[in-house]
């Protein structure tokens, strides 16, 4: 079995992180598995927003997301305190920008499995970024014209381990 297969079993959500910052080399790594992911036409629209974990529009997502959800302080950030937030953003007008960003995402967090290191694919900051305070945190976080989010990943070393979920093929798998 490929090394790649094995990565992929490894592999889980990470919701604690360590302080440990990651290394520039780490982090270079992480982005080119990102920007090697295919893309529909090979467009290559996807754009990556990368940020310290204690970068202000972080907490200010967090705000805008919890008063969206009518929720007060939660117990850790959507991003479970990582030292870095990836957030991907896309051409609004390409249809196949959600799925280009899923494929760069998951390319990353196989990296990050590669590499040792604990990662998280985010989803949950949705309508803040997609809401009334669109433009805002568009401009805030720098993304290109025309381009919004899609999808989000956080990195750390892991301060705290969760097994891979399990599945029911026999439920899940069709073969016709």
């Amino acid at each position: 079995m490929s090394n790649v297969i094995e990565t992929i079993k490894k592999r889980s959500s990470t919701r604690g992180y360590t302080a440990e910052a990651l290394t520039d080399e780490q982090l270079k790594t992480l982005l080119h598995a990102g920007l090697q992911a295919p893309t529909a036409a090979n467009k290559q629209e996807i754009h990556f927003t990368v940020l310290k974990g204690d970068h202000p529009v972080l907490a200010e997502l967090e705000a805008e997301k919890n008063r969206l959800r009518g929720l007060t302080a939660l117990e850790h950030n959507f991003y479970y305190e990582a030292p870095v937030v990836v957030i991907l953003s896309a051409d609004s007008s390409y249809k196949w920008s959600p799925l280009d960003a899923g494929i760069a995402v998951e390319n990353m967090a196989l990296a990050a499995e590669d590499l040792g290191l604990g990662n998280l694919i985010i989803g949950c900051i949705y309508d803040a970024l997609r809401g009334e305070r669109k433009e805002y945190f568009s401009k805030a976080l720098q993304f290109p014209e025309n381009y919004e989010y899609e999808i989000a990943i956080a990195f750390g070393h892991k301060a705290v381990t969760k097994e891979p979920h399990t599945y029911d093929a026999d439920a899940q798998i069709t073969y016709l």
